[in-house]
């Protein structure tokens, strides 16, 4: 596995400067790669929901737009944000729009590729939750609600780890 974590990358916030995932370092992240115009985009619903359920709790969710599936993206900072705070509510924070897929890929996507190569996007509102130590820990293709009992119990699990860790060392 490569000694690489995820807290080394950062992605374009969308309003602006960076959301650096190194100021995470130790929680949990569900990165997901979304927009604005899919059949999907009723998932920001459930992404807020897991924010407000899980957040307090020390998860990190980050929004990551791209236009690389069927267009569904075309829109600049101005409409994702209306699409994904107005429409939907999201109060979690959303980056600017990148690419997720193949070449150009933004460095956390190659690097997820690497990791996972069976696993990478195939659509938006694909979902890697990001374990403690900052290795993918869990995988969900974009037909997995985020409510589905699968992937809270799975960012639940994730959130006991590092206190059942420390517990241990003491």
């Amino acid at each position: 596995m490569s000694r690489i974590t995820a807290y080394a990358f950062s992605f374009p916030g969308l309003a602006g400067g960076d959301i650096r995932l190194s100021e995470f370092a130790g929680r949990p992240l569900l990165i997901v790669n979304t927009a604005s115009l899919c059949g999907f985009t009723p998932q920001y619903g459930g992404l807020q929901e897991l924010w407000t359920e899980f957040h307090g709790r020390g998860l990190m969710i980050i929004g990551v737009p791209s236009n690389d599936f069927g267009g569904q993206e075309p829109g600049g900072p101005k409409e994702i944000a209306e699409t994904a705070q107005q429409h939907y509510g999201v109060t979690f924070p959303i980056a600017g729009k990148v690419v997720v897929r193949g070449p150009n890929a933004h460095p956390f996507y190659k690097w997820a590729a690497e990791a996972r190569p069976k696993e990478v996007p195939r659509w938006n509102f694909h979902k890697y939750l990001i374990g403690r130590e900052g290795y993918i820990s869990e995988v969900f293709a974009e037909s997995v609600e985020p409510t589905d009992t699968r992937v809270k119990t799975a960012i639940a699990r994730a959130l006991g780890a590092g206190r059942r860790d420390q517990a241990d060392a003491l």
